[in-house]
């Protein structure tokens, strides 16, 4: 099985699609990991001499109200982002397997309450649950993190219940159990593994929506906090400017976009290559 989800994989990127978009992934992974090493500049180095200093040779993408480089900033800004992102949603595709699974494979009252309460979330924008966490939270990167994680509960608990329950009635589950197998076994060693590619994928596609998400909550001033840049906190913070330094919110917002498409247009990719589009609709 791992096999082919890695073959899948790498049809996915032979394809010009997922070949670009996976591309441009991979340099911003690699920037975002290696961020203080790439940035020409400390983030936080001030220079008032070139505050607002339009984009030359010296400071690729200009300078800011502080006389900041933007570029440094922005590479910066990429490691936030990105770390917050995923790590929210792989918190959230956790507890969503182990939530589903169980409601999925077990049932009972157990499975009512907590689906009426997944639904119940589900019936706002992850975007309303998010604010509301962060405001009882307080603004931060530690607080943002669960805000996300768990405004996106809902989808995968809902999308791993859906597989588990499609799958343990299958031949194969049915005479494991009648071999005497325990239910950790069946769940662990023959469900979620089958059950886990259309929730992997739903995760990369909803990274792109985290880091909406992340930006919207530092454009409010809730994620990261001053100096620490990010792509939303870098916008908020140009729009004092946005006649005078234009490319202070210009280029973070044009980084959150191009992430975001790419992120999708990858998504779609390992999608036709794991042919998991019916799953999706079932689900």
């Amino acid at each position: 099985m791992i096999r082919h989800r890695a073959l899948a994989m790498l049809k996915a990127v032979s394809t010009f699609k997922g070949g670009i978009s996976g591309a441009f992934l991979l340099l911003l992974v690699i920037g975002a990991l290696f961020a203080p090493w790439l940035s020409p500049y400390p983030y936080d180095q001030q220079d008032l001499g070139i505050m607002n200093q339009a984009p030359s040779l010296t400071h690729l993408f200009g300078t800011d109200e502080f006389g900041r480089d933007v570029l440094s900033r922005m590479i910066t800004g990429a490691r936030t982002s990105l770390s917050v992102s995923i790590t929210a949603i792989g918190i959230s595709v956790a507890l969503g397997l182990v939530l589903g699974a169980t409601c999925g494979y077990f049932g009972g009252t157990f499975d009512r309450i907590v689906m009426t309460v997944i639904d119940l979330t589900w019936s706002f924008p992850e975007i309303l649950i998010a604010l509301m966490l962060v405001a009882i939270i307080g603004p931060g990167l530690e607080g943002v993190v669960i805000a996300i994680a768990i405004a996106y509960l809902a989808q995968f608990t809902r999308l791993t219940r859906t597989q588990i329950m499609s799958l343990k009635s299958e031949t194969y589950v049915e005479a494991t159990i009648s071999l005497g197998a325990g239910h950790a076994h069946v769940l662990f060693s023959h469900l979620l593994p089958n059950a886990l590619a259309p929730v992997l994928v739903a995760a990369m596609l909803a990274t792109g929506d985290a880091i909406i998400l992340e930006a919207t909550l530092g454009f409010f001033g809730l994620g990261a906090q001053p100096p620490t840049p990010s792509w939303g906190a870098m916008m908020s913070s140009g729009t004092a400017q946005l006649f005078i330094a234009p490319w202070v919110i210009l280029l973070p917002g044009l980084a959150v976009a191009l992430t975001v498409v790419f992120i999708n247009l990858f998504g779609d990719a390992v999608i036709a290559a794991l042919d998991v589009r019916a799953k999706f609709r079932e689900a």
